[in-house]
């Protein structure tokens, strides 16, 4: 498998290197830069449009195929900075982000997060989002950067409305930091070493003020590909110094959307605007882990009429998992039945550089679910024999302690 056909094989990097010149023209906006931006150029960063952004998708020191496996065998660095940071407050934000997500967020104890879901009133996804209880006064919440404009609108209609009810809440974005993500087997060794401190007691989707050689940081462990790893809200005018820190170590090298989208798509982690949007439910989309049980029980937020009767009950389509023989299944390939109906699309695809097979995500009918169903999909014209198979496709490697 070569670095090339790994990196065209992923549909959504693949679409930001053939629309770049496009969106760049069409865009009656410059992008906008992290304070990355100079120190992504000057270490052979290919930057492409992303969500309005100008972000690397590839360095010149490792293509596409060596950052993914660096990743899983030693640790990369994302910039991450162009994501949505917001603080929730005042004594009723609990009770104003429970009426917009599934989470029991009133459940959360002070230093933990929890995986969520934006919804809209027929049950549809408006986006994921990270929530994490910060302190005894705020909630810090992550969301996609593709989904910033769409999701503040939404929060702030609501937010007018719930105020005007005389609710005690504000949010505010937190425009003066940038957001970088230390992933890999090797990222709990760095960051100990930097921050001079043991992290055995530091739990998967927790998160903590942390000084790394005297930079004060807010830092989650989590991330996006399937590896132990940290994403870090630091100041912007300490982003560069702490990143120079993590890539003086002789484990760490930088990385781009390429190796994201790989890597995220191993782990069966969702794409937003691919695997999920705003028709699909949180039941469709294999995330009613996500629904807390006192959210099932009392409901409370937008969709819940709609998104809690499906819960264990059968919906018209299923997210799932395909291991693909031939060539990769790029996003929107039809998948069809033994009869050669069409019963869903491929809404993600790349080759797998680890399983060094061709893997994809998609929508299906239900009743064509199951892990072991035997499928087609369309690529090029051509049937090409699909395998449902369990997510993740490669085994998950979260710090639980």
């Amino acid at each position: 498998m070569t670095v090339r056909t790994a990196f065209r094989g992923c549909v959504s990097v693949r679409k930001l290197l053939s629309q770049r010149a496009f969106a760049s023209a069409a865009s009656s906006q410059p992008l906008q830069r992290t304070a990355l931006y100079d120190l992504h150029v000057k270490n052979g960063g290919k930057m492409v449009e992303f969500a309005g952004w100008d972000m690397p998708v590839q360095y010149s020191g490792l293509g596409v195929l060596a950052s993914h496996m660096w990743t899983r065998e030693k640790a990369s660095l994302f910039d991450v900075s162009h994501m949505l940071q917001t603080r929730w407050v005042g004594k009723d934000r609990t009770k104003f982000i429970e009426s917009l997500v599934v989470a029991d967020v009133q459940a959360l104890p002070v230093g933990s997060s929890t995986l969520s879901l934006f919804t809209n009133e027929n049950g549809g996804i408006i986006d994921d989002t990270v929530i994490n209880k910060q302190d005894d006064k705020g909630l810090y919440v992550v969301s996609n950067a593709g989904c910033a404009e769409k999701d503040l609108a939404h929060i702030r209609s609501h937010l007018q409305t719930f105020q005007n009810k005389g609710g005690d809440v504000d949010v505010q974005i937190l425009d003066d930091v940038s957001l970088v993500a230390l992933q890999g087997p090797s990222a709990a060794k760095v960051v100990s070493g930097l921050a001079g401190i043991d992290l055995r007691d530091f739990g998967f989707m927790t998160a903590r003020h942390m000084n790394i050689k005297e930079i004060d940081v807010y830092i989650s462990r989590c991330g996006y590909t399937g590896e132990d790893g940290f994403e870090i809200s630091v100041p912007h005018k300490d982003v560069v110094k702490l990143t120079e820190l993590f890539l003086d170590h002789p484990d760490v090298e930088l990385a781009g959307l390429g190796a994201r989208d790989s890597l995220r798509l191993e782990a069966g982690l969702c794409l937003y605007g691919h695997d999920l949007d705003d028709t699909v439910t949180p039941v469709e989309g294999g995330l009613t882990w996500t629904i807390g049980k006192r959210r099932r029980e009392e409901g409370g937020f937008l969709g819940a009429e709609k998104i809690i009767p499906q819960i264990g009950k059968a919906v018209p389509r299923r997210r799932v998992g395909l291991v693909v023989e031939g060539a990769p299944a790029r996003e929107g390939a039809e998948i069809l039945n033994a009869d050669g109906e069409t019963i869903g699309k491929v809404t993600s695809g790349c080759p797998s550089p680890v399983l060094k097979k061709n893997i994809a995500m998609g929508l299906v009918k239900n009743g064509f679910h199951k892990q072991g169903t035997e499928l087609q999909v369309k690529v090029r014209n051509r049937l090409q024999k699909a395998t449902i198979t369990k997510m993740p496709f490669v085994a998950q490697q979260y710090y639980r302690g």
